[in-house]
């Protein structure tokens, strides 16, 4: 879908801009937005293009930066870290062999940390995408990866 398809039907207002911004990446291949494609919004908007390149870089779910088809987030706060995120962030990183703020080399999986997902009875929790998983083990990670893994050759 394009920019200006995505506008006209959310609206060029700026309290529309981060679902506008949020949307149009999930179409790019690489899941980040492009300098072309901040400039594109502000000249589809009239919204200065440093307010764009702001809100672009200041969200965690927004990207100007290549990342993989599938972003990874795992929450670092504190119900979370005290029921053992730390081991799950070895284990994803053992299984994707990349560390944190990475992506794999075939841009399949970026790897990040994230704040409170809203989910602190299911600590630890990661995302995946727009999914959300609760209760994680080192043993749940291979057979989640693998799912994910599953969807790209298909």
């Amino acid at each position: 879908m394009k920019i200006k398809e995505i506008l006209d039907k959310n609206g060029r207002t700026p309290d529309k801009l981060i679902s506008s911004l949020l949307e149009y990446q999930k179409t790019t291949l690489c899941n980040y937005l492009t300098e072309d494609d901040l400039r594109e919004f502000a000249k589809e908007t009239g919204i200065p293009l440093s307010r764009i390149s702001s809100v672009a870089s200041f969200y965690s779910l927004l990207s100007t930066e290549s990342r993989g088809r599938y972003i990874i987030q795992v929450c670092y706060d504190v119900p979370c870290y005290v029921n053992n995120s730390v081991n799950i962030v070895k284990e994803l990183e053992k299984n994707l062999g990349i560390k944190m703020g990475q992506t794999t080399e075939d841009e399949t999986f970026s790897l990040e940390f994230s704040s409170c997902l809203g989910c602190c009875d299911k600590a630890p929790v990661m995302q995946i995408g727009e999914t959300l998983y609760g209760n994680l083990t080192s043993e749940k990670i291979a057979s989640i990866l693998d799912k994910y893994r599953g969807e790209k050759d298909e």
